[in-house]
């Protein structure tokens, strides 16, 4: 009996493993902070805190109602759902205008419960969750490069400070079909020089011409750095 429950231990932690691991390798291939290892490892814990539970209830769980000791084995599973919570907003990274890693923090998500449906002995549902995650990466993915999205962008330009160069540099952006959101001014009196910071968005896959081009065409810009 006990070589038959090793066996089903044995399955449940290496199919955890190797379902969590697949999604993450496809983080892997685009550079994403929690990859490969990280979700396998999320998935096989989580399935160990499942197994831990279940080997908890057995062990001291209150069958007979004569005991003062009863336990609930979906307390610890419980705990995964918020605990990954925390780990996934450590994938998540602000790059000035952008938000990068919502959709590998997802995949933390999807890895711990696929972990947990592995350690509960729900091989199917595991499966076809990884099947769907997996292809959902994927192909999904080409489908959001063909569409028509706004994307956003942040410019730094550094130039001399000459009458109504904020009101051009503004122009030459915007005839590069790019909206302009946000900007800050920043005027060195000594050197007689200013920064403009913009925050901006266009909805088109290209932009309409070199924005930094354009931008370094005009008289007085000394430097232009797009984020």
């Amino acid at each position: 009996m006990a070589s038959i429950v090793d066996l089903e231990m044995v399955t449940k932690l290496l199919l955890a493993s190797v379902l969590g691991a697949l999604i993450g390798l496809e983080r892997e291939v685009h550079g994403r902070p929690a990859g490969f290892r990280t979700h396998l490892l999320v998935s096989l814990g989580a399935c160990l805190f499942v197994i831990i539970s279940i080997d908890f209830y057995l062990i001291y769980g209150n069958f007979s109602g004569s005991g003062p000791v009863g336990v609930d084995p979906a307390r610890i599973a419980a705990q995964v759902v918020t605990g990954i919570g925390f780990l996934g907003a450590g994938a998540i990274i602000r790059e000035k205008a952008s938000i990068r890693g919502l959709t590998t923090a997802a995949c933390l998500w999807v890895a711990a419960a696929i972990g947990v449906a592995c350690g509960a002995g729900r091989y199917a549902p595991a499966i076809l969750v990884t099947i769907i995650a997996f292809s959902s990466l994927l192909l999904l993915k080409k489908v959001e490069m063909r569409l028509r999205r706004d994307r956003y962008l942040a410019l730094s330009i550094w130039s001399d400070d000459l009458e109504g160069q904020a009101a051009r540099v503004r122009q030459a952006i915007e005839s590069c079909n790019v909206e302009l959101m946000k900007m800050a001014v920043e005027k060195d009196v000594e050197k007689r020089s200013i920064r403009l910071d913009f925050q901006a968005r266009y909805n088109t896959l290209e932009l309409a011409c070199d924005l930094a081009e354009t931008v370094a065409c005009i008289e007085g810009v000394k430097r232009v750095r797009i984020d």
